[in-house]
């Protein structure tokens, strides 16, 4: 079959939209989905910044959402409470993993032995090449087995997590990865709760859904960046707004949450916030990474003092479908308003998806294969995001 989908051939080059092939029917336990939306995350746009290491040219995109239009041979096996996916589901596609290493098996899929091969450097090796360009020429290996900056993608059943028809599946793309992240790192992670404190470094779409998240458990929240739009989000969503320069950043943190907060989470990769959010922390305070370090991280003496602790966290702990639901249930619940932080695009105004996110004008850009923008023009719902246009 043939469909459109927005294609990277070269590291400093635009996005393409352009025709592509599928070469091959859903085999045993994948499915074919026909995407309604698909989140754009600041990962894809790294690929521009990795020397190389991600093959090109690639249809990219990991935070897909659609309807699965046809099943492999025996139907579409799925990991989670429902075991089979048939025609006319409603998925939302999260990273893959293999499902049979020490990690997949204790509930860990994010820790999976085979993560980085499978979602950044070239697929499975039992796999061939699908997807080609319209003169037949090879596509890189599914982009986080999906590939869903396009009107389809093939994907592993375990990649996808059925969801409630009703809910608005065009803007759910993002609950995959990026607000699973930081909705994951507060719930999973941390495990927050009613009278926990938690300072949420870097207010991107990571960090605000960290922020809903944290609100939605009861806890305290104190939020820094260096956008006022985005503090102002920020505080919109329950947490106390600081702006990035304060002068004695920690102090004022110790001072908002009565002696220093329980969790951090920085999303920024700085070294002087990250050495700030531990100064900011009380003693047996645990601080959360989630941004990758492309070089090495200076801790200050005595950061570290007092059972503070510093961890890594990947796409927030999560069993996707598990905490998919979960969140679901909270947006439907009026609790985790994550569509006010989406401004759609259609496919074809990829670049400009790419610019505006570059730009910090927009949170969370979702392209819609269709262009028909749930929302209209702007931020979904009409809420303007800052200074976005």
């Amino acid at each position: 079959m043939r469909f459109r989908a927005a294609v990277l051939r070269g590291y400093e080059t635009p996005f393409a939209v352009e025709e592509v092939a599928l070469r091959a029917e859903p085999a045993p336990g994948e499915v074919l989905v026909r995407i309604a939306g698909c989140g754009m995350c600041r990962t894809d746009l790294a690929v521009r910044r990795s020397a190389g290491r991600s093959p090109l040219p690639a249809v990219l995109g990991h935070e897909g959402a659609g309807v699965v239009v046809r099943v492999g041979a025996g139907g579409g096996t799925q990991s989670g409470p429902d075991a089979e996916l048939r025609v006319g589901d409603h998925v939302v596609l999260s990273f893959d993993s293999c499902g049979h290493c020490p990690n997949c098996r204790a509930a860990a899929p994010a820790y999976c032995d085979s993560f980085a091969a499978l979602n950044l450097l070239g697929g499975r090796a039992e796999e061939s090449r699908p997807l080609t360009d319209a003169a037949g020429g090879a596509l890189a290996p599914r982009w986080f087995g999906q590939s869903s900056f396009a009107e389809y993608a093939l994907v592993r059943a375990r990649n996808a997590v059925r969801v409630d028809p009703a809910l608005p599946l065009a803007l759910l793309g993002p609950l995959g990865c990026g607000f699973l992240t930081g909705a994951g790192a507060v719930l999973n992670a941390f495990r927050a709760g009613p009278g926990d404190t938690l300072v949420v470094v870097g207010a991107g779409a990571v960090g605000l859904a960290a922020v809903l998240a944290a609100t939605a458990a009861g806890a305290t929240t104190v939020a820094v960046d260096r956008h006022r739009g985005r503090l102002e989000l920020a505080e919109r969503f329950g947490a106390t707004p600081l702006p990035a320069g304060t002068p004695g950043l920690p102090e004022r943190i110790r001072r908002l949450t009565d002696g220093g907060a329980r969790f951090a989470l920085d999303t920024t990769a700085s070294a002087p916030l990250v050495n700030d959010a531990l100064r900011a922390l009380r003693p047996t305070g645990s601080l959360g990474l989630v941004a990758r370090f492309h070089t090495p991280l200076p801790l200050e003496p005595g950061t570290l003092d007092r059972g503070r602790g510093i961890r890594h966290i990947c796409e927030g702990d999560a069993v996707p479908a598990l905490l998919i639901p979960r969140l679901t249930r909270l947006w439907q619940a009026g609790r985790f308003p994550f569509d006010q932080l989406i401004r759609t695009y259609a496919l074809d105004d990829v670049n400009e998806a790419e610019r505006d996110c570059e730009a910090g004008r927009v949170v969370k850009p979702v392209l819609v294969p269709d262009g028909a923008a749930p929302g209209g023009a702007g931020p979904y719902g009409g809420a303007p995001y800052g200074a976005a246009r």
